[in-house]
């Protein structure tokens, strides 16, 4: 679990910075084609020293109580490779990331960094939406003999998807903040309006098919 504080206050950082827009009447598309009220970019934050600082000590205390015994630290790449990084020196613990596709000339490595048979590790992501990205890492791990004991993102969409995937994976998820915190934040500073919340839950529920008729 992560303190209900931290959540808030990373989601606040988040709207502050603009590296999370909401905009339920002028949605955005994604890439996958999906309409989308909603965008986040959490690389944003790694230009803000405080909010840099503050995302790495909560990655590392929530590894701390929710991974004891952990030996490295693994991040995705592209976006989560950079807070990965700072987490494992915060933690003085070996660092790894893993490509979405191994390079095309040389080792050919998936994996970037040393790592080995057994060890116990964690993986840090940057967003999780559907998860499908991210478990691909979580495989990518266990098939080169590590232990994959969870996944921590910044954020997470909390679409029904992802949970079910991270379940038949058998990889504990945690995430920093997530979605219900951020239009808690939201409404709370009135970045937007109780009148906007029916179609910005809307959306969670039914991501695939919201906005089709806008």
């Amino acid at each position: 679990m992560v303190k209900t504080s931290t959540a808030l206050q990373i989601a606040e950082f988040l709207l502050e910075i603009k590296a999370i827009k909401l905009q339920p009447a002028n949605p955005f598309t994604w890439a996958s084609g999906w309409k989308s009220p909603i965008y986040c970019d959490n690389r944003i934050s790694l230009s803000y020293p405080q909010i840099r600082t503050f995302i790495r000590d909560a990655l590392s205390e929530s590894i701390r109580n929710n991974f004891p015994g952990v030996e490295a630290i693994a991040g995705v790449a592209t976006a989560a490779i950079p807070q990965g990084a700072l987490v494992a020196e915060n933690l003085n613990l070996p660092f790894v990331y893993v490509r979405s596709s191994p390079k095309d000339h040389g080792r050919e490595n998936l994996i970037e960094g040393e790592i080995k048979p057994g060890q116990k590790i964690v993986v840090i992501e940057d967003l999780v939406s559907t998860g499908k990205s991210s478990l691909k890492a979580v495989e990518a791990l266990r098939d080169a003999g590590c232990t994959v004991m969870g996944l921590i993102s910044v954020f997470n969409y909390g679409f029904v998807q992802a949970e079910n995937n991270f379940n038949e994976s058998n990889c504990k998820l945690v995430s920093l903040c997530n979605y219900d915190d951020l239009l808690k934040c939201a409404l709370e500073s009135g970045y937007i309006q109780k009148t906007e919340l029916e179609t910005l839950e809307a959306w969670r529920k039914a991501p695939q098919t919201w906005g089709q008729n806008q």
